[in-house]
């Protein structure tokens, strides 16, 4: 896998996906950005969030599950010295489908939490507690 995150002005910066996909990040004014894109941080959380919702989807189809919508909500804690690392996250999903067993969800979220979600698992070996709760609506 490769990356590449060009500088364009002042903590501005367009990275560049192995894959040819390209997103802005950006600090806020009062770190000299413009705020025109998400933070690194936030970019990682996002990343994790994409990585653990694209196994629960997986995992679901996979069963048969009759899924018309999924949503990760996401909230961390940072520490308060520097580096201001990820300390806790809690991920919510949000899983809206037709007939959904509660078993069947809550498994897919524990295989991706355990035994998937390689960004979710980086993380928690780099000492970061991350929680998941999920609430199914019927539709």
């Amino acid at each position: 896998m490769k990356a590449s995150v060009k500088w364009t002005d002042g903590r501005q910066f367009v990275a560049e996906s192995g894959s040819g996909h390209s997103v802005v990040i950006d600090g806020p004014p009062d770190h000299g950005g413009r705020n025109t894109g998400a933070r690194p941080m936030e970019m990682l959380l996002m990343g994790m969030g994409a990585c653990t919702s694209f196994d629960v989807l997986n995992i679901l189809e996979k069963a048969r599950a009759d899924v018309t919508d999924c949503v990760a909500s996401l909230e961390a804690e940072r520490a308060d010295a520097t580096p201001s690392v990820f300390t806790s996250i809690h991920v919510h999903f949000t899983v809206s489908g037709r007939g959904l067993k509660e078993k069947q969800v809550a498994r897919a979220v524990e295989l991706s939490a355990e035994k998937y979600c390689s960004a979710s698992i980086m993380l928690v070996k780099g000492g970061v507690e991350i929680t998941h709760s999920f609430t199914i609506v019927e539709e």
